[in-house]
C-alpha cells in the first residue's frame, strides 16, 4: 500500500482565533480561515485543519483532553484508497465521504482517512553547507542566512507521535494492515514507523502509555534546514511562546527538533534534515534515555555579542 504520509491533522479546539494565530507564527499558510476554522498550510499543501469544537462535522473526541480529532494520510492512487478499504473493512466500518476519501479508526482508537495525495512539488533548494573538499558546495556570492526573511515557512508535515495504551497492538494494525514497516525501536516504548510510500525515517512514532493518556504528544513539519529549525525557533519565543525541549539532535531519524507547548493539548516541534531509508535499511533498537533520543541538546537564551559587560555569575547579558 503506497501511503505517501500525513497530509492534514484535523483539530476541534475551544479559542479558533488564538489557534489560529499560533499556527500562522509557527509558519504556516493560511487558506479559507474564518472565525470557525480553516486550513494551515506548509509549502507543499499537507496542513493542520482547525475547527470550533462543538462543530457537528467533526469526528468525536478521543477523550483524555485530546483535541486532535482525525489524522488524514496521503495516498499515491485510488487502487490503494480501495486497497485500504477492502482490508480495514474486514473487522470495522470503513465510511466514504463525498471527497473521495474513506475514513476509520485504527486499533487504538484514532479516526484515520485516505485520500489520494494533493501534495504540491516543492522545487526550492534546502540548505547547503559549504564542506571543505565536499563536491556540494553552495554557489559563490549566495548567503546562507537571511536575517530579514519576512517568514519562514514549514515545507510539509513531517509526523506525528500518539500515546497509545498498547504499542505492540497499535504496531501491528499500522504494519500487518496498512504496510508500515518498523525503522528504528525504544525497548519497551514503542517503534518509529515508516509507510511503504516515503523514504522519511518516520511518519508516527508510538508511545506506550496508561489508557488515561492516549492521546498526541507532538506533531511536526519540515523545514528547510538547521538554520531554519533555529531562526524560526528563536523567533517564536521572541513572539511570547514557551520552548519545551531544544534545539538539538536526534539520533534516531537524526532530524534536528525543537519542541514548543501549544495550545493544542500536545506539544509542537519544528524539525529538519532527517534520515531517509529504504528496505534495506536495518532497524536498530535502544533503551529510551537522553543519551539514546539525542546527540545534543543545546539551550535557548537572549542574544549575546562579544565585549558586553559580563552578570555577577559570570554569564553575558
Amino acid at each position: 500500500m503506497k501511503i505517501v504520509g500525513l497530509e492534514t491533522i484535523i483539530f476541534g479546539v475551544d479559542d479558533v482565533a488564538a489557534c489560529s494565530t499560533f499556527l500562522t507564527d509557527y509558519g504556516l499558510i493560511p487558506v479559507g480561515v474564518t472565525e470557525a476554522g480553516g486550513r494551515f498550510e506548509a509549502l507543499d499543501g499537507t496542513a493542520v485543519e482547525l475547527a470550533h469544537t462543538d462543530d457537528d462535522s467533526l469526528p468525536a473526541s478521543i477523550g483524555n483532553g485530546c483535541m486532535m480529532r482525525k489524522t488524514v494520510m496521503g495516498v499515491a492512487d485510488e487502487s490503494t484508497i480501495e486497497a485500504i478499504r477492502v482490508e480495514l473493512s474486514k473487522d470495522r466500518d470503513v465510511r466514504q465521504l463525498a471527497d473521495g476519501s474513506i475514513e476509520s479508526t485504527d486499533d487504538s482508537g484514532f479516526v484515520i482517512g485516505f485520500q489520494v495525495t494533493t501534495r504540491r512539488e516543492v522545487n526550492i533548494p534546502g540548505e547547503i553547507s559549504n564542506v571543505p573538499g565536499s563536491p556540494f558546495q553552495r554557489p559563490v556570492n549566495q548567503l546562507a542566512v537571511n536575517a530579514q526573511a519576512e517568514q519562514i515557512r514549514p515545507r510539509t508535515l513531517s509526523h506525528i507521535v500518539y500515546f497509545v495504551p498498547d504499542p505492540v497492538k497499535a504496531e501491528a494494525f499500522y504494519v500487518e494492515r496498512l504496510g508500515f514497516r518498523c525503522t528504528d525501536r525504544f525497548e519497551g516504548v514503542g517503534p518509529f514507523l515508516q509507510p511503504a510510500g516515503t523514504l522519511d525515517h518516520h511518519t508516527h512514532f508510538l508511545i506506550g502509555a496508561p489508557p488515561f493518556m492516549t492521546g498526541v504528544e507532538h506533531f511536526t513539519f519540515h523545514f528547510s534546514g538547521p538554520t531554519e529549525v533555529m531562526q524560526n525557533g528563536s523567533r517564536f519565543i521572541e513572539k511570547g511562546y514557551q520552548a519545551f525541549w531544544g534545539p538539538g539532535r536526534h539520533l534516531f531519524g537524526s532530524n534536528w527538533f525543537w519542541y514548543f507547548n501549544s495550545p493544542f493539548g500536545c506539544h509542537i516541534e519544528m524539525d529538519a534534515d532527517m534520515d531517509l531509508h529504504d528496505k534495506n535499511w536495518v532497524a536498530r533498537a535502544a533503551e529510551p534515555g537522553a543519551d539514546t533520543s539525542q546527540a545534543f541538546l543545546l539551550r535557548y537564551r537572549n542574544k549575546w555579542a562579544p565585549g558586553k559587560d559580563t552578570t555577577a555569575n559570570g554569564d553575558y547579558e
